[in-house]
């Protein structure tokens, strides 16, 4: 049957939602149901001409919500049919075949054990409307001390560079792909996608964690491409504080919660540090 629903979280998104929209308009495997939950935009008018669309549900959350929250009231929105679920930020944009490609993937017999899926992800500059040939990301991974990092951030865009198809220890939630009974096994309280604890980051390490001990894989694919936009640049020193402290209670939080006692002690310190020096 192949139905996939695309759950978007939107606060302030008219530069991007419209674009991100444009890119669903032209899959060449249309979604079956949107989603998008607004976290309490300042102008909600922008959201009203998708309410004209039979496929897309508009939900107003509390205001400021949160990502988290604002993601788990979209799950409780999904039709009863719906096989594979897109969690999408509104600033990221799909290539064409992307829906069809991630189908594809997951229904092939040699991955029935994959629960998300991601592939390459770029950075867009939306102000010039082109790939900036930058990595996004290629999944999440962790030091060994502790530092969860997206891969090959930051760093010039070479084809090929990563060829293979593999697992990876956790995804990012702007562009997660996933099969709908894997997470519906690793739901918190049997309602919550996201820890709605968490608020925004590190929740999406969290989820690939959850759905990992209970036995489901995270791919990468590298025919899979994406672009990203983001409101700063992903050096810690741009970041506004308040989130550089969500980011840092969230890790401390995964890393006790998952047993990883170097992590738990790095991020102790980190957190520290953000709450207590960083002003």
């Amino acid at each position: 049957m192949n139905k996939v629903a695309i759950i978007l979280v939107t606060y302030n998104s008219q530069l991007h939602l419209p674009k991100a929209m444009e890119c669903l308009e032209k899959q060449s495997l249309q979604p079956t149901q949107i989603i998008i939950v607004d976290t309490g935009s300042t102008d909600k008018s922008y959201l009203l001409k998708y309410q004209k669309n039979p496929v897309v549900e508009v939900v107003y959350a509390p205001q400021d919500a949160g990502f988290c929250v604002g993601n788990n009231i979209g799950w409780e929105k999904l039709a009863a049919s719906i096989e594979y679920v897109f969690f999408l930020n509104p600033d990221a944009f799909l290539t064409e075949s992307y829906l069809e490609q991630a189908v594809c993937i997951m229904r092939n017999p040699s991955h029935r054990a994959c629960g998300a899926l991601t592939g390459i992800t770029l950075r867009y500059d939306m102000q010039n409307n082109r790939s900036t040939s930058i990595y996004d990301t290629t999944g999440i991974f962790k030091t060994w001390y502790g530092r969860w990092y997206d891969r090959a951030q930051g760093e010039i865009y070479e084809p090929g560079r990563f060829p293979t198809i593999e697992k990876i220890p956790a995804i990012c939630g702007a562009v997660l792909f996933c099969r709908k009974k894997a997470v519906d096994a690793v739901l918190i309280s049997n309602k919550e996608v996201f820890n709605s604890n968490f608020y925004m980051y590190k929740e999406d390490i969290d989820l690939s964690l959850r759905l990992q001990k209970k036995k489901w894989h995270l791919l990468f694919h590298p025919d899979l491409l994406a672009y990203h936009c983001r409101g700063w640049t992903p050096r810690r020193q741009n970041m506004p504080r308040k989130m550089r402290l969500y980011s840092a209670q969230n890790e401390l939080k995964i890393n006790f919660k998952h047993s990883f006692p170097f992590g738990a002690a790095y991020s102790f310190l980190k957190y520290c540090a953000v709450k207590f020096f960083d002003k």
